[in-house]
């Protein structure tokens, strides 16, 4: 049996795995890029449809939720289609709502496309995993994984960067049409290049998990809808929220009970007794966790705080894909050779260091302050999440990986969510927290106050009475108080992803670091 797991598939492709790559690494960026290149335009979205912000949001949620339905499917789908069939109806599927995302001229036609874009690309990332660990020989997945992490980490990056050029010099429009040719590119490739293993091809008498499917749909849309309005509810002080809750654990607990008892199931969650696995998923959250939290708070430091536009926060993230480049590389030309834990471990040591420099920050930075925790920031992602997939899976078969990818891409998925979600709740129950602390500074009793006081009101005074102006300066240090507060919320939050990371290296030590060489003797 230990024979068994060990030994590589004997099938090989029947072209360079770096040729084949090319289609796959396409379709991922292609997916990759589109969580993230709307947010920037959100607004212009909104007001286009007059739609709140709050309305708007569903244009994200919608995309999240398909993409996080169809991901444990992706397995059962290549049963029953054929796994290339199937890769390529996605791609189809994704570029063709892209289009209807980029004609939508009402927010439920929008969100209608943004479903059918989700359903398309979600299944996209598992593949592309999948696909490159079983062309590339076990030597080689190092990297293979390094050219699929450059792509994980880099496009959430470039999203908002592209987002906010395309529509301040076009309209938003394009950035779903700019899908068509890249997908229509990918399509024609992927006919010509990939080809299906034997076990990865259309098999008769497929069942569906009908039951499992339909639990994890409820699962995963009353906890995305949790996430997103959550706070602003108020979280379990709502009623709704907490019935949500109740539905979403439910059906959550019922879900696993089905896959662990059905013969027939959507998913195969015995790969999680590979403790491997296991660990390596475990960490792979957590840096998702940081990666999608920190992306979607730290533009809005920048906005809130800084003064910056959307288009300049999204520039300040390009130091981050710089870093993620260089980690990505190394740990692709240091694959076989060092021990992937030590680069692991290398990885969340640097996204902890990041976090506590970027929880000192003031409003008094210069642009270096956030270029260089963002770099360093983006070399551990690199080396935490690159080491990490393929520790996960060199212990598992190949006719495993489909399902074990399309589980992984879920989870991650679900960990950027909870990370997001807790990330703008910390910010505001924080800065309450800090606002309620320091608003007893604002006393008589406090000389610094009245002489901060004094000073504005003789400055108003110049223009005004005085009785108008005292007001009018203590509203002007009400508003720095908060803006102090919410600071130091941000603060706060950005000290939890270093607690995040660091808690986490002490699992390395239940993962056993197995070379090619091991494997294959």
């Amino acid at each position: 049996m230990a024979e068994e797991i060990f030994l590589e598939d004997k099938w090989k492709p029947k072209y360079n795995p770096w040729v084949v790559s090319i289609p796959i690494v396409i379709a991922a960026f292609m997916f990759v890029l589109d969580e993230t290149i709307a947010n920037v335009a959100l607004l212009h979205m909104a007001g286009s449809y007059s739609a709140s912000r709050e309305e708007a949001l569903w244009i994200l949620t919608s995309y999240l939720i398909a993409s996080g339905i169809i991901i444990p499917a992706v397995d059962w789908f290549c049963k029953l289609m054929g796994r290339k069939a199937f890769f390529t109806f996605s791609i189809l599927l994704f570029v063709g709502s892209s289009f209807l995302c980029g004609i939508s001229h009402t927010l439920s036609m929008m969100i209608f496309s943004r479903i059918l874009q989700g359903l398309g690309g979600g299944a996209l990332l598992p593949l592309a995993q999948a696909i490159l660990l079983e062309n590339f020989p076990l030597k080689e997945r190092g990297k293979a994984m390094a050219l699929l992490g450059m792509v994980i980490v880099t496009a959430p990056i470039i999203g908002p960067v592209l987002g906010g050029w395309i529509t301040d010099n076009f309209h938003w429009s394009w950035i779903f049409y700019i899908n068509i040719p890249i997908g229509i590119i990918a399509v024609i490739l992927t006919k010509y290049l990939l080809e299906d293993p034997p076990y990865a091809r259309k098999q008769k008498n497929v069942r569906i998990d009908t039951i499992g499917f339909f639990l994890l749909t409820i699962w995963l849309v009353t906890l995305q809808i949790i996430l997103d309005k959550g706070n602003n509810a108020d979280w379990f002080n709502a009623v709704w929220v907490r019935r949500t809750a109740l539905i979403c654990i439910v059906s959550a607990v019922l879900f696993f009970i089905s896959q662990i008892k059905r013969k027939d199931s959507l998913v195969d969650l015995s790969v999680f007794k590979d403790k491997n696995y296991s660990v390596g998923t475990l960490i792979q959250v957590v840096v998702y966790f940081v990666l999608l939290a920190s992306m979607a708070i730290l533009p809005q430091f920048l906005q809130t705080l800084m003064g910056y536009n959307a288009y300049l926060s999204g520039i300040t993230m390009m130091p981050r894909g710089a870093g993620s480049v260089i980690s990505v590389i190394i740990s692709g030309v240091l694959a076989n050779k060092v021990d992937n834990r030590l680069m692991i471990g290398i990885g969340l040591v640097l996204i902890g260091i990041a976090g506590f420099q970027l929880s000192e920050l003031n409003l008094e930075i210069s642009t270096s302050n956030i270029a260089i925790p963002n770099f360093i920031l983006g070399l551990g992602m690199g080396f935490s999440l690159i080491p990490s997939i393929a520790i996960s899976a060199v212990t598992l078969d190949n006719s495993q990986m489909t399902n074990a990818s399309g589980i992984q891409s879920l989870l991650r998925n679900i960990g950027g969510a909870i990370g997001t979600s807790i990330s703008g709740t910390m910010i505001t129950r924080c800065a309450q927290m800090h606002q309620y602390n320091m608003v007893e500074h604002l006393s008589d009793l406090n000389s610094i106050y009245q002489e901060r006081l004094a000073s504005i009101t003789s400055l108003i005074s110049q223009y005004t009475n005085v009785e108008t102006a005292q007001y009018m300066a203590q509203n002007v240090l009400y508003k720095q108080l908060i803006q102090q507060a919410t600071l130091l919320g941000f603060m706060d939050t950005f000290r939890m992803f270093s607690i995040a990371a660091i808690i986490i290296i002490p699992s390395l030590f239940l993962i056993k670091n197995i070379t090619s060489s091991e494997k294959m003797s």
